[in-house]
């Protein structure tokens, strides 16, 4: 029993560093996501209207998807060199920097142009800051853990994405209770960017005393003996371009699905479907919501132990498909309970996906380049998904008058098939080892 113990000790402390360093960091990226659905466009953009000036808040949004491949490549490219620990420090702290930068800056109001390209320049860095925290977290969960139970160790990082979110969103909830539109608008808006500093300063506290991934430690000490030159990103273009493509296609119906419950939902009800009194309601059930998401999200990862990653993930892609289609008569309900169903369910539908999702990427490549290959893989899909999901849901919704809901279930749907291909094409993964790597084997003797 001691040995069990000792053994356990140092994964639950390691997935404890990521659970708390990843909630951080999508706070801090959520935050910016419902903060554009609900002042950003009235405030940066103002001489638009509003659907308009959304739309335009949104592009700012889906920019921090473009920075995000590229931070996957860099922190990738020195998680795979230099270790994994380093790298999740180092973006923490460049998301701090950037998002309490947010809260600071001022409108279109006092400065005119400079305030979006301020807000721009703020954005990017926290595309580029979350586009290497992914990655990291989910590797120094899966590499720390056994193969037996690696589905919900890793699924820990994920369901710091869901707390992350249940933080921005519960901040978000008590200042549309306790503050007029007026003064939400004027200056509350900022506070839960300014927050962000005392939750960095935990999530640093916390991380610097966790350990190198033992299992990246030997591979570095095998590349060391044989003098290999080691150059990650070109490796997994060289040996692993399939698994990138096949990491990519299983992204769309999460990613995209993820948003349009989130993000999305926010907009139909307080620009499409009501009032501003809808706020409160949305906001409410994406609390519930994510509070439901992130206590499900182990439970599935460890059932992706027994059963395989494929069915869950194949579940809840074709399960996403199906309920987009309710999903919007439930909003336009403007029924706190309806809303609350289609928000839950949503990111119950989302979690048979992104649960087993950090050990199916993490055993689809080498340890010597597992940093690079799962970053630029995840973080790839997201520009086409994530980055663009907002702005076609928004186009294809139409006018404010007279919305097309039925045409962005189709939109989810159209992504849901193509993840579906991809998790068939894919290999089951569970209980496999993550010692093996094709650099090391091809260039053995």
């Amino acid at each position: 029993m001691a040995t069990i113990a000792t053994e356990r000790a140092p994964i639950v402390k390691v997935v404890f560093a990521s659970l708390v360093g990843t909630a951080v960091e999508w706070y801090d990226f959520f935050l910016y996501g419902s903060a554009a659905a609900l002042v950003f466009g009235t405030l940066f953009f103002p001489s638009s209207d509003p659907v308009t000036g959304t739309l335009l808040a949104f592009g700012t949004y889906a920019l921090g998807f473009v920075a995000r491949p590229l931070g996957g490549i860099v922190f990738g490219h020195f998680g795979d060199r230099v270790g994994r620990k380093k790298m999740l420090v180092v973006s923490l702290m460049v998301m701090g920097v950037a998002t309490v930068a947010i809260g600071l800056l001022p409108t279109y109001a006092t400065i005119g142009v400079a305030a979006p390209v301020l807000l721009l320049i703020c954005r990017l860095a926290q595309g580029f800051a979350v586009g290497g925290e992914w990655g990291g977290a989910v590797l120094m969960a899966a590499e720390h853990g056994d193969d037996a139970r690696r589905g919900f160790w890793s699924s820990w990082p994920q369901a710091g994405v869901a707390l992350g979110n249940l933080l921005a969103t519960g901040v978000l909830w008590v200042l549309a209770l306790v503050q007029s539109d007026e003064a939400f608008k004027s200056w509350g808006w900022r506070v839960p960017f300014l927050l962000s500093a005392v939750l960095v300063l935990v999530g640093l506290w916390v991380r610097m005393t966790i350990e190198e991934s033992p299992v990246f430690r030997q591979t570095q000490e095998l590349l060391k003996d044989r003098k290999q030159d080691h150059q990650p990103l070109r490796e997994v273009i060289r040996r692993y371009p399939r698994e990138v493509l096949l990491a990519m296609g299983m992204r769309l119906a999460e990613n995209i699905g993820y948003y349009l419950v989130t993000v999305i939902s926010i907009t139909y009800l307080t620009t499409y479907a009501g009032t501003s009194a809808d706020k409160g309601m949305i906001l409410t059930a994406l609390l519930i919501g994510s509070a439901v998401q992130f206590v499900v999200i182990p439970l599935i990862g460890a059932l992706s132990d027994r059963v395989g990653r494929r069915p869950l993930y194949l579940t809840g892609a074709v399960g996403l498909a199906i309920w987009s289609f309710v999903f919007f008569g439930l909003l336009e309900s403007r029924s706190e309970p309806k809303i609350i169903l289609a928000v839950l369910v949503g990111l119950v539908l989302h979690a048979l996906m992104y649960a087993p999702q950090a050990a199916f990427f993490s055993e689809l490549f080498g340890t010597s380049v597992r940093y690079t290959g799962a970053s630029v893989g995840y973080q790839l899909a997201s520009i086409l998904a994530g980055a663009l999901a907002p702005i076609i849901a928004l186009k294809l919704l139409g006018d404010v008058t007279d919305p097309n809901p039925t045409a962005v279930a189709i939109y989810m749907t159209v992504a849901s098939v193509l993840t579906v291909v991809a998790v068939l094409l894919a290999k089951e993964t569970a209980r496999t080892s993550l010692r093996h790597d094709r650099t090391l084997e091809e260039t053995a003797g």
